[in-house]
């Protein structure tokens, strides 16, 4: 099955239009009288439940359904317009936060529900002065992540929005991600990012279960989306027909995981014990001690019921779309661990990624996900998916800044303009 649609005609119409178009058809025709699922004020709605067709002479009976049918499309097709110039069109950016739990979790530690730190970034109207965001010491930062207004209202231009979740890579923060969410909310999405516990360098210490029990990051993401869906500001404003997400690194994985795939550890050993073993299987610069110090937490109670849930299904069929940027773990996932993704996938590799090479990473998931569409960036190493670096930075951080400020801003656009792409199309 490949997922991958053209649309000649710029204003096209999104797949739950055209299903709602479909089944109004066939409502009109008498050959379906089911309920369509639309709102109220729908023009399909309208014209269908105003109109009693039944009652008309054959020979008019014909000529009102073409006039309704080209009545819809008209109604749908400029909508439709309307949706893409809104989409299009750069717009101001607000950012909040959110502190969520997940109440069947606990935190590593066992003291309390797992947390959930969400940063939210949004299209707004207000046009107070923007601040700049961040990493490190505000005297010096390490880097930065971008500019936004702070706690202004979502903006009124449409009633509802898409919604993309990101997962940041081990050890990083949801704010290293800011690069691609403001550009995501500039085109008329709302963007949450999740800062995944005890595998985030944003105001916690690092836990070995964190960077080991990687599965436990999928179920983050469909907490979030729970939450947001139900919040008191953001949630009537997100369509929910429109909901994606999308991951750098080992967030790569932790969407892929989402969209269905089924991890393996035994799959996973042997692909290390294998000469096509990567760096993905050595210890990780962000936390190198991370499987000894794991060795000795292993036994406990809460690991062991995680280690044997790894390889249950964490697809949350809400997300109807996933891009993986510069994914790991490939080789935790078996041909058969990947044949139950059904939605679409994007994948961008970085042709000087050496922590997740894409033969063993991106090109073997976009090999063994039907219909997966696979793009790369020759300029680009896997650490260039981070938060642009400052002077200091890349001072004290050589193996995390391997660009100028310039260089990695321009991958950056050059990335974000896949993943827009690949969302407007896909939701």
């Amino acid at each position: 099955m490949s997922w991958n649609l053209t649309h000649p005609d710029p204003n096209r119409i999104g797949l739950h239009r055209l299903r709602n178009l479909f089944q109004a058809w066939l409502i009109f025709v008498g050959l379906d009288r089911g309920a369509i699922r639309t709102p109220p004020n729908d023009p399909l709605s309208i014209v269908i439940h105003t109109m009693n067709l039944n009652s008309l002479m054959p020979g008019i009976r014909l000529s009102v359904l073409a006039a309704c049918f080209l009545l819809i499309a008209g109604l749908v097709m400029a909508e439709s317009a309307d949706d893409d110039e809104a989409a299009t069109e750069i717009v101001p950016v607000g950012m909040s936060s959110r502190d969520f739990v997940d109440p069947d979790r606990q935190e590593w530690g066992g003291e309390g529900p797992r947390p959930l730190v969400t940063t939210l970034w949004y299209p707004t109207d207000a046009t107070q002065e923007a601040f700049e965001v961040t990493i490190g010491n505000p005297e010096d930062p390490l880097f930065i992540a971008g500019k936004a207004q702070g706690n202004p209202p979502i903006s009124e231009a449409r009633e509802r929005y898409p919604l993309i979740l990101l997962s940041h890579g081990t050890g990083g923060a949801s704010l290293h991600m800011m690069w691609l969410a403001t550009r995501l909310a500039e085109n008329g999405y709302i963007v949450a990012a999740v800062n995944h516990h005890g595998n985030t360098s944003a105001g916690e210490s690092y836990r070995p279960e964190g960077f080991m029990l990687w599965w436990e990051r999928t179920r983050d993401l469909s907490v979030v989306l729970d939450h947001l869906m139900e919040d008191s500001a953001i949630g009537e404003h997100i369509d929910g027909l429109r909901v994606g997400a999308a991951g750098f690194s080992l967030g790569g994985y932790t969407v892929i995981s989402l969209a269905g795939g089924i991890t393996s550890l035994e799959a996973f050993g042997e692909f290390c014990a294998s000469r096509k073993r990567d760096a993905t299987c050595e210890a990780q610069a962000e936390f190198p001690g991370a499987a000894e110090d794991f060795w000795r937490a292993e036994q406990q109670e809460h690991v062991q019921a995680s280690i044997d849930r790894h390889d249950q299904s964490w697809r949350d069929d809400r997300f109807a779309a996933v891009y993986a940027i510069a994914p790991a773990l490939g080789g935790a996932f078996t041909e058969r661990g990947l044949m139950p993704i059904v939605v679409p996938v994007g994948i961008l590799g970085a042709k000087g990624d050496h922590v997740a090479p894409i033969d063993t990473n991106a090109r073997r998931f976009a090999e063994h996900i039907e219909g997966a569409e696979l793009n790369t960036l020759d300029n680009a190493r896997h650490y260039s998916f981070l938060s642009v670096c400052t002077d200091t930075g890349r001072e004290r951080l050589a193996m995390l800044c391997g660009e100028s400020a310039d260089e990695r801003a321009d991958i950056h656009e050059q990335a974000a303009r896949q993943v827009i792409e690949f969302f407007d199309q896909h939701l």
